[in-house]
């Protein structure tokens, strides 16, 4: 990835932004994908389900909350499989040693043990708004170690691949 949030942010400086305010806990910093968003909480059985459909890049509104993890290292190895370069969670992960093996990006608030409950309930691919800022569905997200980024479409005068 040839863009960095500091660059864009210079080249588009009306793009909605977060400051590092996220952990790194994947083996990847930066990363970068067109959006799928979720908003669910304490139960991440729809967020199984959407790394099963595949993507590029997956943003979970978690409420905040840091009592029940919504993603951990078998759902981190699934979104691999299925293309995905990134996952943000507003919320917390587990599994922090082995997320820092694998090459994904993931941005979370914090870490706990304890599971997430399976019943499926939440939104999936609609807007999400935490810390201030609000995704949307289908924008470009651009990832590193001074926060995220949000374009509208994939940056030109840079690489758009790995």
């Amino acid at each position: 990835m040839d863009w960095t949030t500091a660059d864009l942010s210079d080249r588009f400086p009306e793009a909605p932004y977060l400051p590092g305010l996220l952990k790194d806990f994947g083996g990847r910093a930066r990363f970068f994908g067109r959006v799928r968003t979720l908003r669910v909480l304490e139960d991440n059985l729809l967020v199984r389900r959407v790394l099963e459909e595949g993507g590029e890049v997956l943003v979970i509104d978690g409420g905040g909350s840091l009592r029940t993890a919504l993603l951990g290292g078998n759902l981190a190895r699934l979104a691999l499989e299925r293309g995905f370069r990134g996952v943000v969670v507003h919320g917390a992960v587990r599994d922090a040693a082995e997320l820092r093996t694998l090459p994904l990006g993931v941005k979370a608030l914090g870490t706990t043990p304890k599971k997430s409950a399976k019943a499926g309930v939440g939104e999936v691919d609609v807007p999400v708004e935490f810390l201030g800022l609000r995704v949307l569905p289908g924008q470009f997200l651009v990832a590193d170690e001074d926060g995220l980024l949000l374009l509208p479409a994939p940056p030109s005068g840079g690489q758009s691949g790995e």
